[in-house]
């Protein structure tokens, strides 16, 4: 197979969300939070005064997630436990279909306001010691746009929701998640939940 040279369509990117969702329900449940993340994204993209690349946003946006498949089982039960693994996954998937880094970063660097490398060692987390932050305005502006919306159970959440959950780990996540609140703004939802029907919530 020839790798690809650009970043894939809006078909090839559903067409890898098929290929790798073990069920239907995945399938609806994944695609469904990373569409809504990508209009999250290109709502604070229109107003934000920054250099972006509109291109790599959607495609980092509706490719973030599907590292999520790989922790169904085949009777489609999602192994929460290992849940903080899907970002490594997906830039494996990602990588393995011969995309390039650049995209395959949003998979592994989207992951509540970055994970570093000591957040791996002093957790205990199960994945590689390694810095996954966010580095680059549009790999930031879909992590930031991702903290909007929860997939279990769908719904939405404020920026006053999300800071509440992150502070449980330190006033330097606050911190880290204000910066980008104050770079990017805070989306009107309204729109979104009453199109997808999923309810608004406190985390």
């Amino acid at each position: 197979m020839t790798p690809p040279t650009t970043l894939p369509t809006l078909d090839e990117i559903r067409a890898l969300h098929a290929k790798y969702a073990p069920t239907p329900e995945a399938l609806d449940a994944v695609l469904t939070h990373c569409e809504i993340v990508c209009g999250i994204a290109e709502q604070l993209m229109a107003s934000a005064e920054l250099p972006l690349d509109a291109d790599l946003v959607r495609a980092g946006a509706l490719l973030h997630d599907i590292g999520v498949y790989r922790l169904y089982d085949r009777d489609g039960r999602l192994d929460h436990r290992n849940y903080i693994r899907h970002g490594v996954l997906g830039h494996e998937i990602l990588r393995e279909e011969g995309y390039p880094e650049l995209l395959c970063r949003f998979c592994s660097c989207h992951t509540g306001v970055g994970l570093t490398r000591h957040d791996v060692r002093a957790q205990q987390l199960p994945l590689p010691e390694a810095d996954y932050l966010a580095v680059s305005a549009e790999e930031q502006l879909v992590m930031y746009a991702d903290k909007f919306h929860s997939k279990n159970p769908p719904r939405f959440y404020t920026a006053d929701a999300f800071a509440a959950r992150v502070a449980k780990f330190g006033a330097q996540k606050v911190d880290a998640f204000d910066v980008l609140r104050a770079r990017f703004g805070e989306p009107d939802l309204t729109t979104a939940a009453a199109q997808y029907g999923h309810a608004q919530g406190r985390i």
